[in-house]
């Protein structure tokens, strides 16, 4: 199971609603429920973009940046990495000391070590930087993926993806794999072996000695099931159609949603205009129906619009983006806020109360 927290939703800058760009993935292993990894704050998760103030939001939620096991940057503009420094910071105060994958631009770096060298920022833990252009071919082919081998059974693949904005700019297919030891009853049942403690010992990967001298091994009664899932995480960008390899089979794509489409041509026909090289609620719309996308989370709102749904206001308000998708799209639809709460499992993808 993955569990998304948005930390940050605006595009830009913040409003007194919404943050700028942050998005949490928690990652559970539904067999491992019971486990001291599964509960409170000790799950291990990821973080998507760190703009500015993203360790403030952090503050309300459960999350543990002790358990943080890699940040991925989509790109270089501020609103998606200006909070990187301080919480690099701040989780050196609070006495991190394991090791910290690190997966953006090769700027990012150089980003990291100005500080550093600038305000006199120790790390007491080493940052394993990967640089993104290093994991990108250049013919658009995924390249091999970043694994965070979270437990012996629990990992996570992280491609990345280029996509087209004023910067470069990348998405993330994040793929989870769980491997859960299942038993073959009915081997056990053919041989005359009754349902006792000793078909959960042989579950939980133990060799059994049975009352009757007979040793059962483990690995004879078992077998391997692998669970997985794919959620692929956009970054800035104008061309979602970039990604129509990487949603294949996605169980939900997160996105930006910058404008309507009539905003975006306002801006294009101004004296002065210009093209942000953002994506439209209209065109990720069409791309989401087109790929038959089960599920769509839209974020990276521009400040223009307010954060209530109200067709009938003549305020920019989130009915303007809601309404225009939904004249292309029919799968499930979400328009993140701060703090909105999700779960992807095997069931598909629902909200959890905040």
């Amino acid at each position: 199971m993955l569990q998304f927290t948005f930390l940050g939703t605006s595009a830009g800058i913040p409003t007194k609603k919404r943050n700028v760009t942050a998005l949490a993935i928690e990652c559970l292993n539904p067999y491992a429920a019971n486990s001291a990894q599964q509960s409170g704050s000790k799950k291990p998760w990821v973080l998507i973009d760190c703009g500015e103030a993203t360790q403030h939001q952090l503050l309300h939620t459960k999350l543990s940046v002790r358990h943080l096991a890699a940040i991925c940057i989509t790109h270089v503009h501020g609103d998606h990495c200006y909070g990187l420094p301080g919480l690099l910071a701040s989780m050196a105060m609070s006495g991190r000391t394991a090791p910290l994958t690190l997966i953006a631009p090769k700027a990012i770096l150089t980003l990291i070590q100005a500080v550093q060298s600038t305000t006199d920022l120790y790390l007491p833990y080493d940052i394993d930087f990967v640089a993104i252009e290093d994991k990108v071919c250049a013919d658009q082919s995924v390249a091999n993926p970043v694994v965070l081998q979270l437990s012996a059974a629990h990992k996570l693949e992280i491609e990345i993806v280029k996509l087209s904005h004023r910067v470069a700019s990348y998405g993330f297919v994040i793929t989870q794999v769980v491997q859960s030891l299942k038993l073959n009853t009915h081997k056990l049942k053919q041989q005359g072996i009754a349902a006792t403690a000793a078909w959960g010992q042989l579950q939980a990967g133990q060799d059994v000695m049975l009352e009757d001298g007979r040793k059962l091994v483990s690995v004879e009664y078992t077998y391997r099931e692998s669970q997985q899932l794919k959620v692929v995480v956009g970054g800035d960008n104008d061309t979602p159609e970039l990604l129509q390899q990487a949603v294949q089979g996605a169980n939900v794509l997160i996105h930006e949603a910058t404008y309507t489409q009539s905003v975006r041509d306002k801006i294009m026909s101004r004296p002065d205009g210009f093209d942000p090289m953002h994506t439209t609620a209209k065109c990720i719309a069409q791309f989401a129906q087109a790929m038959q996308l089960p599920a769509l989370i839209l974020t990276h709102f521009s400040a223009r619009y307010h954060s209530y749904d109200d067709p009938e206001s003549k305020a920019p308000n989130m009915a303007d983006i809601r309404l225009e998708v939904g004249q292309y799209y029919q799968g499930k639809l979400w328009l993140a806020r701060d703090f909105m709460r999700f779960l992807v499992d095997s069931d598909g993808v629902r909200q959890l109360p905040t």
